[in-house]
């Protein structure tokens, strides 16, 4: 049996996707809050966050800190 790499997976499932698809995958991935859906939402950070310059990054980490503390 061959091991699915559930990056290379959700990358492909992705790759032919347009912007508006993809704002609808992501908003309704946030707005179920469904478990199924983080490793989805991991993978599209990553490529955020390998893709973003040094002050991209500070903000993407000033927005997550100075957030966190609100979630729950």
């Amino acid at each position: 049996m061959k091991n699915i790499s559930i990056r290379d997976y959700i990358i492909s499932n992705f790759k032919d996707t347009d912007e508006k698809e993809m704002r609808k995958a992501i908003d309704t991935s946030i707005e179920t809050k469904e478990e199924e859906a983080l490793p989805g939402m991991g993978v599209f950070f990553e490529i955020l966050w390998e893709n973003s310059n040094e002050v991209n990054k500070k903000t993407i980490m000033n927005t997550i800190s100075s957030n966190i503390k609100n979630v729950g």
